[in-house]
């Protein structure tokens, strides 16, 4: 029976068990499980014992975490976002997440895998090798927080820091059975650096095992940073407050099974949502089948262009760094080619993907005009093996010749070589662009014995209602983990 990180917390408080105790309990659970699953790539034995000397005196007080080896930064420890060029890479400052997540009381044993630079919806870095998901070693745990993921859903850790710039919180979620916010844009402490993060498109959080310890951790987290371009009103009473008010029995929760790229949704994931609209039925909620008219398929690319000319910005500064420019054989050939992409878009299509982002977010927000919640799955299929071919011979060989092509050709071939990573997740991207908060939640488990997520998208701002919804669903339960979860 697994603790979830509130009652972790509370053992300590009573001294029922001490922060050194606790941190040897799981470092032997990561010895007995981290062969198998390669969801730890690097530990802080000794200095996480030192911090322990010194906890902050936080709601997560003496509770172990991981961190993710993409985009969280801690002093002296490894910054290589899972890249061999970066391999040797050491933080020079702890970011201002991550120096909240230590105000909050919690101790960072180390660091989970991520592939590079988290462009994939899968964990399977050159550098670190495949994650495994603790449900069944043989499939992926997701990405790009898939061994975040694979940690929380094995019981290594209660909670561990993840980050979605276009799911990768809620995606790995789904396929891994977990509890997994999205917030809204600009709710949680960013920089010193990288104010935007993907245009606002990618934001820090964690994946969890209780409502509860969503909402604390949110609670702790949530900052207006008067020098961040993107702000979100604090609200007040803190979200643990807001898990104290019941579901309104007015809500009108829209629900669609649709793909909004028009791929194909499995059985498995029509089935989530319908037990779900069944549920909420079953509680007095209204329930309409609908969904923003948005073009899902223009979007994509449109986050392919903003990705693209990120990574292209990205490597000038790494090329300036080394003195060099890099080639092919410095990174994976999905980099690779998102960089040479990247090389030929010009500010004016740059400028025109943000601006249909805008109209986009326009758009649903005037949706929750009429609705207060949409459901949709979280991903339409349960997760891949982890040899599942995802791109085919054909394109791999494309790839390898990118800079033979045309800007269009490239974009082209990005749109190609995406398609079936793409099909497997095609709900989570547009609340990255929107800017909105969405909540993945643990419902489903398919006959394969493989969970599958379902979805919650609000306005932005509202992840009250997000948690006030995954609540009714852990307080009913029917949430559904791999180790059950036992509160105190």
């Amino acid at each position: 029976m697994a603790f979830d990180a509130t009652s972790l917390a509370q053992l300590i408080r009573t001294k029922q068990i001490s922060p050194q105790e606790l941190i040897n309990t799981t470092y032997d659970e990561i010895n007995q499980l981290n062969s198998q699953l390669n969801a730890v790539i690097h530990r802080r034995d000794e200095k996480v014992r030192k911090d322990a000397e010194h906890i902050s005196n936080g709601p997560f007080a003496g509770v172990p975490t991981l961190l993710k080896i993409l985009g969280q930064s801690l002093k002296g420890e490894p910054s290589t976002a899972s890249s061999k060029l970066l391999k040797d890479s050491i933080a020079t400052q702890t970011d201002n997440f991550v120096q909240t997540l230590q105000d909050s009381g919690l101790l960072i044993l180390g660091q989970t895998n991520a592939p590079e630079f988290g462009f994939k919806n899968i964990t399977d870095p050159k550098l670190y090798g495949p994650t495994h998901n603790p449900w069944n070693p043989d499939y992926s745990a997701g990405g790009s927080s898939g061994g975040a993921a694979s940690a929380v859903a094995s019981d290594m850790v209660s909670i561990a820091a993840a980050s979605d710039g276009g799911g990768s919180i809620r995606i790995p979620a789904s396929f891994s059975g977990l509890i997994g916010l999205k917030p809204t844009r600009g709710r949680v402490p960013v920089g010193p650096t990288g104010w935007r993060g993907w245009q606002g498109a990618s934001i820090n959080f964690a994946l969890t095992r209780s409502i509860r310890d969503t909402a604390t951790l949110l609670d702790q987290l949530q900052t207006v940073q008067p020098a961040a371009p993107f702000q979100t009103p604090l609200i007040t009473p803190g979200f643990p407050n807001q898990l104290t008010q019941p579901v309104s029995r007015t809500l009108k929760v829209a629900y669609s099974m649709e793909s909004p790229v028009g791929t194909p949704v499995s059985d498995d994931a029509k089935l989530a949502v319908k037990q779900a609209v069944e549920f909420l039925e079953s509680q007095g909620i209204a329930v309409e089948e609908s969904a923003p008219k948005t073009d899902g398929i223009a979007l994509m690319k449109a986050y392919y262009i903003m990705n693209g000319g990120e990574t292209a910005a990205m490597f000038d500064g790494i090329n300036q760094a080394l003195g060099r420019e890099t080639t092919m054989d410095d990174m994976e050939l999905t980099t690779w080619t998102i960089y040479q992409a990247g090389k030929l878009i010009s500010a004016v299509d740059y400028s025109h993907s943000l601006d249909l982002w805008d109209q986009s977010s326009y758009i649903a927000d005037q949706f929750y005009d009429h609705y207060d919640l949409l459901l949709t799955p979280t991903t339409a299929f349960t997760a891949p093996k982890i040899d599942q071919e995802l791109m085919s011979d054909t394109t791999l060989e494309k790839m390898r010749h990118v800079t033979d092509f045309d800007k269009q050709e490239r974009l082209d071939l990005v749109w190609e070589f995406f398609e079936q990573s793409l099909a497997l997740s095609p709900f989570t991207q547009q609340a990255n662009l929107t800017g909105q908060p969405a909540l993945s939640l643990p419902t489903y488990v398919s006959e394969n014995g493989l969970p599958l997520g379902i979805q919650f998208t609000a306005r932005k701002g509202n992840e009250a209602q997000l948690l006030q919804i995954g609540k009714l669903f852990e307080d009913e339960q029917k949430l559904q983990f791999l180790h059950p979860t036992e509160q105190i």
